[in-house]
């Protein structure tokens, strides 16, 4: 049987479903990436050291990047042994996913079968489309 992945990602978390014939495996990922720019004891307005002001914007993107890139790995290392892989999820994430995974050939050409668009879902409807992406003909159609 050939061993099917979704993931469904945003920069909180990932969800990674694996059907390999009859077993179905979840696996939730947390993300630690900072997602807004408040720091500590500074305030919006950065920080002031006698009459120099230092702004930590730069800092905290170059740290929100690293961050993000450690999570993608982390997410990568659970679908390597994947014949097939989707990634889906509602926000910038999966393309930087689906970049990391072409750019660096971390997957064979054509076992990457679709990155798609996603709102936020719950762990059953990403369940779901990941049986239904990969066995359409198990779920009928609902008759209006």
């Amino acid at each position: 049987m050939k061993r099917q992945t979704g993931i469904w990602i945003d920069s909180s978390k990932a969800i990674i479903v694996v059907l390999d014939g009859d077993t179905e495996q979840i696996t939730e990922i947390d993300s630690e990436v900072e997602n807004n720019d408040y720091h500590n004891k500074e305030g919006n307005k950065g920080t002031f050291s006698g009459a120099h002001h230092g702004n930590s914007d730069k800092k905290f993107e170059e740290r929100k990047k690293q961050e993000l890139d450690y999570f993608i790995k982390s997410v990568l290392s659970y679908v390597k042994k994947s014949d097939e892989l989707i990634v889906f999820g509602p926000a910038q994430t999966k393309i930087k996913l689906e970049h990391k995974l072409l750019s660096e050939h971390l997957i064979e050409p054509g076992k990457l079968k679709a990155v798609e668009p996603a709102d936020k879902m719950t762990l059953n409807q990403i369940v779901e489309k990941v049986r239904r992406y990969y066995n359409p003909s198990q779920f009928k159609a609902p008759k209006p």
